[in-house]
């Protein structure tokens, strides 16, 4: 667990789960696609085997028969199924505040996911949160996603912060991982992991959501659900 920053000049979120709630979508397009192989992806093993991970090591994990274009292909199939039914997205509340807040106080703001440049950029236009960022990082460009720290890593060279002057915003186990194993204050938020999950991975902080967040105030590090 990293200690509270004293003076915050970055925040870096999550996509998946943090700034939308996007699972239920993801679970569906998984199911669709992974029935055929005789695969029930129910909630137990959406959130143990999927939530957070990338696509090719699920795909790997759970039809290792596939050879490497196959596996592809497959992801793939499943990204343009998401696509195709998310031409809207509505941020979770509290975001869209957080995000004023943060340039109101010249707080730099970076996306750090495990999402494919495609869905990443999609995404982000579908809930109109496109021109708010810094950066936007992806796994797929940084050559290794979470739970390695390397995704986050990334973030605070792209926007010339050490970690302990950051705040990060996870809803996995595997992304507050690695905002933890950055170094990264990391505030835990209960979307699709319960608490003890998530503070057992490293969150500083378990929080039910985005909403009155200060990143400004000691208040607002401090744990609104447990």
């Amino acid at each position: 667990m990293s200690p509270a920053p004293s003076a915050v000049r970055g925040l870096l979120f999550d996509l998946d789960g943090t700034l939308v709630d996007s699972d239920p979508l993801h679970h569906r397009t998984w199911r669709e696609l992974l029935a055929p192989h005789g695969l029930d992806v129910d909630d137990d093993l959406y959130r143990t085997k999927f939530s957070g991970r990338l696509n090719p090591d699920i795909v790997e994990e759970l039809l290792p028969q596939l050879d490497r274009a196959s596996n592809l292909e497959l992801c793939d199939r499943k990204e343009a199924l998401f696509r195709a039914l998310t031409p809207r997205l509505d941020p979770l509340p509290g975001v869209v505040g957080l995000l004023a807040l943060a340039r109101t106080c010249d707080m730099a703001c970076a996306v750090v996911t495990n999402a494919p440049r495609l869905n990443a950029d999609h995404m982000l236009a579908a809930l109109g949160l496109a021109d708010c960022w810094d950066a936007v990082i992806v796994a797929e460009e940084v050559g290794i996603g979470k739970p390695d720290p390397a995704p986050y890593r990334e973030g605070l060279r792209r926007l010339g912060i050490d970690a302990g002057a950051a705040i990060a915003f996870e809803d996995s186990v595997s992304g507050v991982r690695a905002a933890a194993g950055a170094g990264i204050f990391c505030v835990g938020l209960t979307t699709t992991q319960d608490p003890a999950a998530l503070r057992s991975a490293g969150a500083a902080t378990i929080r039910a959501g985005l909403e009155g967040f200060d990143p400004r105030a000691p208040r607002g590090l401090m744990p609104a659900a447990r």
